[in-house]
């Protein structure tokens, strides 16, 4: 008698955490301050953004990918020409967040780590051109250690 109860209690039990397993592996959190992009092995990476919270997915036919959209500093040190032709090195500081509603065409184009491919070249780039306009002496005059400049990039 009281092993078909241990029997019984044992199924009940092993039912119970095969059912935690698959409703353990069906649910994921997007932590404050992030989006998540789900890619389904079937239809490719979906246009819809999941914002903050728990969510359902199908088990091994959907993933989310993660992305952080809070803002995030940068530093980009430049050693770059003047416009007398001495080299200056000097260095950015950038504070960067992607576009949340653009997160699935970033995913699919460029790849979740798109600020390392997208972002040295752009302000390398920029900030070339902005040091090119002035002289040694008025970056030193302008720019004096430590202050911000706001430069926007072009849309």
């Amino acid at each position: 008698m009281a092993a078909k109860v241990f029997e019984s209690i044992g199924k009940f039990g092993l039912a119970l955490a095969v059912a935690g397993g698959v409703v353990n592996s069906a649910l994921y959190n997007v932590d404050a301050g992030h989006r998540a992009v789900i890619f389904d092995r079937f239809r490719g990476v979906q246009d819809i953004v999941v914002g903050e919270g728990t969510h359902f997915l199908i088990p091994w036919v959907q993933k989310p990918i993660i992305f952080d959209c809070r803002s995030r500093p940068r530093n980009v040190p430049v050693i770059t020409g003047s416009k007398d032709l001495q080299n200056v090195n000097i260095t950015l500081r950038i504070l960067f967040r992607p576009v949340a509603s653009q997160l699935p065409r970033i995913f699919t184009s460029i790849g979740e780590d798109y600020d390392e491919r997208v972002l040295p070249s752009i302000t390398t780039e920029i900030l070339k051109s902005v040091v090119a306009r002035f002289d040694a002496g008025e970056l030193i005059t302008y720019l004096p250690t430590g202050q911000s400049v706001l430069l926007q990039l072009p849309q």
